[in-house]
């Protein structure tokens, strides 16, 4: 019953299936390339760089831990040591929720914001290096668009009620 009912499912053709394994390959690769020289240029995973970036771009420089957790597609423990890491380092505190005492904040710091400001220039060299050379006029527009349907049709499959 179940090959049956596969058989029914549409499947992706030969492009459909060139253009995914082309897109796995080449994220793959580029977020290695952009580790690496994060790594090597400014002593900064590239997960770290994720966070401050989420943190620089949210109200007050700060997130409640499970929408981080969200936004850099971690899990919640992959998160809490990432946090703990970054924290020792000086970069980000934890704050505890005013109005609810189970929640916690991550806040970028001072030392967090430098750090991101010197890391900033190496990681948007690298994607322009990398990635956005290679795209002709228009596509970048072309790509985004595909990329928020292709995300908001699984957000709305994973989250139908939000």
């Amino acid at each position: 019953m179940a090959a049956r009912t596969l058989a029914l499912v549409k499947q992706p053709g030969p492009t459909e299936l060139k253009a995914w394994r082309a897109f796995l390959t080449a994220h793959a690769r580029v977020l290695e390339v952009l580790e690496r020289e994060l790594e090597e240029e400014r002593g900064m995973p590239l997960s770290w760089y994720d966070v401050l970036v989420q943190l620089a771009e949210a109200p007050e420089n700060r997130l409640r831990m499970h929408d981080l957790a969200r936004l850099v597609l971690l899990s919640r423990a992959g998160l809490t040591r990432l946090v703990d890491r970054m924290g020792a380092a000086g970069l980000v505190e934890r704050i505890p929720c005013e109005n609810d005492r189970r929640g916690t904040y991550v806040a970028m710091t001072r030392e967090g914001r430098e750090a991101l400001a010197k890391a900033a220039p190496v990681h948007l060299r690298g994607i322009e290096e990398h990635f956005a050379r290679y795209l002709e006029p228009g596509e970048a527009e072309t790509l985004a668009a595909v990329f928020c349907r292709v995300l908001a049709g699984v957000d709305a499959k994973e989250r139908p009620d939000v």
